[in-house]
């Protein structure tokens, strides 16, 4: 796990990022991706982020996945040079696309355009906290394309009148034991409209860690947390994109 730490320790330091971003619009609007790619790529995975909007921290994660042979594209949610920086910021752009689930899923869908025009065909979805709710949202919707899905510490909650009824692609759910939004009962009944639906799903829990426990160098950070959950994504993406 000695590539992780490393990992890390370059976020830390502002290490420049492999990849290069990539504008794109949904409707009138400007969206500011970002695309990194693998010189053989084995498959594709298109990054939501967190309530911050497209960070850092998503660019990094965006080049860790190309180094592990796969082509990554970070969707933007927000809007370009959309990125708060206060956590009033990030709740009024959060709760904009919580509010307007039509919205969300449009923009979703306009994250996925914008990938497959960098050549990111059938890829597996992964989500970070809000990014994760974003994710679970699109699970819901189950467009064609979307082989598999990856949720690090997500919100679970699902909206009145929606269910999981039309997921069928794979789920993978990373949650922190001490995680207190969403909590263990949400996680549970979570767990129970997916069983109840029939989609296919691995839930791991990791104890002690907090809600974003896979944020480079946050006091949530756990590192034990971090490289099991980002050991097993890379497992289901080998499981799910085998040599693609």
């Amino acid at each position: 796990m000695r590539f992780i730490a490393a990992t890390a320790a370059m976020v830390l330091s502002g290490a420049a990022y492999a990849g290069e971003a990539v504008d794109y619009s949904a409707g009138d609007r400007t969206f500011e991706g970002y695309v990194a790619k693998a010189e053989n790529p084995k498959g594709a995975v298109v990054l939501i982020h967190d309530w911050d909007g497209l960070t850092d921290y998503e660019k990094k994660r965006a080049d860790m996945l190309a180094e592990q042979g796969y082509n990554a594209f970070a969707i933007d949610l927000y809007g370009k040079g959309v990125r708060p920086d206060t956590m009033e910021g990030n709740q009024a752009e959060t709760q904009k696309l919580y509010n307007d689930r039509e919205t969300m899923r449009a923009l979703m869908t306009a994250g996925l355009e914008a990938a497959a025009a960098q050549g990111l065909a059938a890829p597996v979805v992964a989500g970070y906290c809000f990014g994760g709710a974003a994710a679970l949202e699109m699970a819901r919707a189950q467009p064609p394309e979307v082989v598999g899905y990856a949720i690090f510490h997500g919100g679970l909650d699902t909206p009145e009148g929606e269910d999981y009824s039309a997921a069928k692609a794979p789920i993978r759910i990373y949650h922190g034991g001490a995680d207190t939004g969403p909590d263990m009962t949400t996680f549970a009944g979570f767990i129970d409209q997916l069983e109840a639906a029939g989609t296919p799903y691995k839930a791991e829990i990791y104890a002690g860690a907090p809600h974003a426990f896979t944020v480079f160098g946050s006091d949530r950070y756990r590192e034990e947390a971090d490289q099991r959950s980002w050991a097993d994504f890379l497992a289901f993406l080998g499981e799910t994109m085998p040599g693609v």
